[in-house]
């Protein structure tokens, strides 16, 4: 599909890379940017329509659908990370359970409510936001880790069953990112606004996976070797 005059719809669009696909979008052209989040007071994108979404409410999900009923692109970006490991408790399974809600549940919820318009619409895509951590676990990063390989299926998952009606749907792994998310960690980071315009191509070129940076590409690519056997690295 075409980003111009695209009706794109993004999640989590207050900051990092979620404000970054808004920016893109209305520089290539989409007729009208839907920029969510939880408090659309936080939206300052000019171009992009601000409006207020909380993924893990049901009924704003549904809301949302029926209000933006124009929509031919989802981006699922909104997610959350609790930087918790597999072993402390009952920490654990409250790190786990909402990073579960927000970062599997939310992106299934838009998915299942925004479904029947892309239909309408001709088909469009969605494109979900994932992490080279859907294939690996970091120390700290273990619920997180499980919460984007349940993510990754998933989207495995709605590409199949959407594939009848013409939905394309894009799977975006990439590692760390100049953002708020990724502050606390050393090393190089991809620039959030470059990663918005790859998935951009992506949608405009029908590919079903875009692998960011170079991290993603290695270990995409280091899979069948066993690599999420290996002792990772922080």
């Amino acid at each position: 599909m075409k980003i111009q005059d695209a009706v794109a719809f993004v999640t989590g669009a207050n900051r990092g890379l979620g404000a970054a696909f808004a920016k893109a979008l209305v520089a290539a052209g989409a007729r009208k940017v839907y920029a969510a989040a939880r408090d659309p007071s936080t939206v300052d994108i000019p171009g992009a329509h601000a409006v207020r979404l909380d993924v893990t409410r049901p009924a704003e999900v549904m809301a949302a659908a029926r209000d933006f009923g124009d929509v031919n692109l989802l981006i699922n970006n909104a997610g959350i990370a609790r930087g918790q490991g597999l072993l402390d408790g009952q920490a654990t399974v409250d790190a786990l359970r909402a990073e579960l809600d927000v970062n599997l549940f939310g992106p299934l919820a838009t998915s299942q409510a925004f479904a029947p318009h892309l239909a309408a619409n001709g088909g469009g895509a969605i494109v979900n936001v994932l992490s080279v951590l859907s294939w690996l676990s970091l120390p700290g990063a273990g619920t997180y880790s499980a919460s984007k390989a349940a993510a990754w299926s998933a989207t495995n998952g709605l590409r199949e069953q959407l594939r009848g009606q013409g939905t394309q749907v894009i799977a975006l792994h990439v590692a760390f990112m100049d953002t708020d998310m990724a502050s606390g960690f050393p090393g190089p980071k991809a620039d959030p606004l470059d990663v918005a315009r790859q998935v951009i191509a992506a949608v405009e070129s029908g590919a079903d996976e875009v692998l960011a940076d170079e991290t993603a590409r290695r270990v995409k690519q280091a899979l069948s070797a066993g690599v999420y056997l290996q002792q990772p690295r922080a």
